[in-house]
């Protein structure tokens, strides 16, 4: 083996470690050059490409909980909505609302997220104990319950009539945003993918995949759930931070219905469970179909119905969605085109 080929391959295990191929640094490379390349530099597309990055950062930290201790989170929007409404009361300036520290919006995100791990935390010790179905179902009761909380504090957070954030920047460029949701989705990415790849993440696929047996190994079911869980509601709530100060608008229904779980749900199930990357790939594609639907189709609410047939078809042909498929590809076709 030749110097350039021993390059190459130490290369690619250290790309592997953090969870990279050469062909993900080239598509994320183009992710970054894309506000540069024609047409893909308009004002609009750009900001399409923002919103499959926040969907993609989204996939990612739920595919950790619900595709690796096996418990769906149905109350994940509201834990996004946690961290975007602490972000936007933080740097709240309206002397309208009964509490205005005037804090940077980069301060307040990590304040958001902080508050919404302490959620999580929270939420995984008072639901996590419990098995099946009544650990999700718990979670998106409480979250139903944080929904009850933003729209009835008026005095804090100004109900359905929402909040007007103050955003990152000053320009209405979308250019910043995109690097700012691009830095964010490679922190999380890499994060939680070094984290499954440590002792920590075997504990985690042990109980997703048996959880009597990784019982009976040894592991402490509620300490790890409960560690997966606050990791996940905390970068849940850094990224609704950054959907606060990016709109610069913010309501109840726009962030933290159920619906918002399930197009995160379905872009992660999508791409594969347990995968992390899986949602990745699949949420900018999806995010182009479904702005362009919306915006042609005069039909609201069509993009679910187009969810929910994604869905069944992944369940019934593709279980390990896109990510599944990618690795038959990498076993049975590539060696073909190698001999």
């Amino acid at each position: 083996m030749s110097n350039g080929d021993k390059g190459q391959g130490v290369i690619t295990r250290s790309l592997g470690q953090v969870g990279f191929t050469p062909l993900g640094v080239a598509l994320f490379v183009l992710l970054v050059l894309c506000p540069f390349i024609p047409p893909f530099n308009n004002e609009y597309i750009v900001r399409w490409v923002i919103v499959g990055a926040y969907f993609a950062a989204q996939a990612v930290a739920f595919d950790f909980t619900a595709g690796f201790i096996n418990v769906v989170p149905f109350g994940f929007a509201a834990i996004v909505g946690t961290g975007a409404y602490t972000s936007a009361i933080f740097a709240n300036q309206s002397l309208g609302l009964a509490f205005h520290p005037g804090l940077s919006p980069w301060v307040g995100i990590w304040i958001g997220a902080l508050v919404a791990g302490l959620m999580g935390f929270g939420l995984g010790i008072l639901t996590l104990r419990l098995r099946g179905i009544f650990a999700a179902v718990m979670s998106w009761f409480v979250g139903i319950a944080l929904m009850g909380l933003a729209r009835n504090l008026t005095w804090l957070t100004r109900g359905p009539s929402g909040m007007a954030p103050v955003t990152f920047f000053k320009s209405t460029s979308n250019i910043p945003y995109l690097y700012v949701i691009l830095a964010m989705l490679l922190v999380i990415y890499v994060s939680l993918n070094l984290m499954t790849k440590s002792h920590i993440g075997l504990a985690f696929r042990a109980m997703g995949q048996n959880y009597d047996a990784a019982c009976a190994s040894g592991i402490n079911p509620t300490r790890y759930r409960v560690l997966n869980f606050t990791v996940s509601s905390m970068f849940a709530g850094w990224l609704g931070g950054f959907y606060a100060h990016y709109l610069g608008s913010l309501t109840p229904d726009s962030i933290m219905d159920t619906s918002k779980t399930i197009e995160i749900l379905a872009i992660a199930y999508i791409g594969g469970r347990g995968s992390l990357w899986g949602g990745i790939v699949v949420a900018f594609p999806m995010v182009f179909l479904m702005e362009l639907i919306r915006s042609h189709s005069g039909m609201p609410g069509l993009q679910f119905v187009i969810y929910g047939v994604l869905l069944i078809l992944v369940m019934i042909y593709y279980p390990l969605g896109i990510a599944g498929v990618f690795q038959w590809m990498k076993k049975r076709i590539l060696p073909a085109f190698a001999r």
